[in-house]
């Protein structure tokens, strides 16, 4: 009993439900802890970028052959294309099987302004998007200043001071974890409280479909992937559990971003695959966001009666494809996305995109998630392709859970 109250994953699941209690109970109250899920969040948020920056020139450093950064970049882009477009189809395929949009009633279902959302995407293009996401920005950076430094004479004392730095860095990572709890309910206890359980009846059906379709693609693509290096889903689900209630908690995969990156190290990924796959993916592998923006389509099609043509839908796949890898670097995220691509399209009304409002917010936990573990498995995976992956480090990890967030360790 007294190693449970010890343990992040105990108090992490206790205060989410705790916030769903809040929430339900008082809703102005759920709402007024809005704040304690913001700034745990923007506290993190100050973590992630040092840490690519450090993990990156690091891990550049230590490479003998200077090619393979750009032969682990090229693999990653090919493989987010290939995956995404897999969770894109399969979205399509689901929603058109399921038709959860089908015989819905719209009249009692409260529409949202979207106002801002149409405006976010008339105005959107690549340039702002590179201009806006300082992640990618301090990719480039990092890529550029561990080739550089790679070529000086002072190579190993710059190093040594990196990793001095990088120590005190993760250090600091921990102690802030110990803050999850209060953002993981201040996140919960904010969304029931602002949105309400009864949101989610009329749209029950669509979210349903949405939660089957994430936790498919999960055990039976990303499983398969893992799979095919004989690395089972369930335990690596297991290992990364503590990350997995965070980003539920708080809807945020950058909440647990630095701590996944972290744990993928110690699971055996080299440092220099960590480092470009994790922030690359974060903007250009969006698993769970793919699924959601294909079936959000297809489920306004339905309930507008637009019967779509094959060529029209070709047409939604292929915008979906090059529009949905810029959802991460959007204020706004998915339903930016979302109004340019019925734009393009022009045959879906815009405005039904007032719809899903309501119960949006209850289903970016199931794309954060999914998201998330994307990644770690693209990561996973791409470090085997270049066999700078270490088996033994990983049973470690999994048979005794080496980086846990045990209070009394840190402490």
């Amino acid at each position: 009993m007294k190693k449970l109250f010890k343990n992040l994953t105990f108090w992490v699941l206790a205060s989410i439900t705790a916030g769903i209690l809040v929430g339900y109970i008082s809703p102005s109250t759920g709402v007024a802890m809005q704040p304690l899920g913001k700034y745990f969040i923007d506290v993190v948020k100050l973590f992630i970028n040092p840490i690519i920056l450090l993990t990156i020139i690091t891990g550049i450093c230590g490479m003998s052959d200077l090619k393979k950064v750009g032969k682990i970049g090229g693999k990653a882009i090919l493989y987010f294309e290939i995956v995404t477009t897999i969770a894109l189809v399969i979205g399509v395929v689901v929603a058109y099987v399921i038709q959860p949009g089908a015989h819905v009633d719209t009249s009692h279902i409260q529409k949202a302004d979207i106002s801002a959302y149409k405006q976010g995407a008339a105005t959107f293009s690549w340039s702002s998007f590179f201009k806006s996401n300082i992640t990618i920005q301090v990719l480039i950076f990092a890529i550029i200043a561990g080739v550089v430094i790679s070529k000086l004479k002072q190579r190993v004392f710059i190093i040594s001071k990196i990793n001095w730095a990088s120590k005190y860095v993760f250090k600091g990572l921990h102690f802030v974890m110990y803050l999850a709890p209060i953002g993981a309910f201040g996140g919960m206890a904010f969304t029931i409280g602002k949105y309400g359980i009864a949101t989610l009846m009329p749209l029950g059906k669509l979210m349903l479909t949405v939660y089957i379709t994430m936790a498919v693609f999960i055990f039976v693509v990303l499983g398969g992937i893992l799979m095919y290096y004989k690395i089972s889903i369930l335990q690596f689900l297991n290992y990364i559990k503590e990350e997995l209630l965070i980003v539920l908690g708080t809807s945020s995969s950058e909440a647990a971003l630095p701590s996944l990156m972290e744990k993928l190290e110690k699971m055996g990924c080299a440092k220099p695959v960590v480092g470009l796959v994790v922030p690359a993916g974060y903007s250009f592998n969006l698993d769970g966001t793919t699924i959601y923006l294909s079936m959000a389509v297809i489920f306004l099609a339905q309930v507008f009666n637009v019967d779509l043509s094959m060529e029209q839908m070709l047409t939604i796949i292929g915008i979906l494809m090059i529009t949905s890898k810029g959802a991460a670097g959007v204020t706004g995220s998915g339903f930016i996305v979302l109004a340019s691509t019925l734009s393009a399209v022009n045959v879906i009304p815009i405005e039904g995109l007032a719809l899903l409002l309501g119960v949006d917010r209850f289903m970016s936990e199931a794309r954060a998630i999914t998201n998330f573990i994307g990644n770690g498995v693209a990561t996973v995976f791409l470090s085997n392709q270049e066999k700078a992956f270490d088996r033994n480090m990983m049973d470690a990890a999994f048979s005794k859970e080496a980086y846990e967030y045990d209070l009394k360790k840190e402490i």
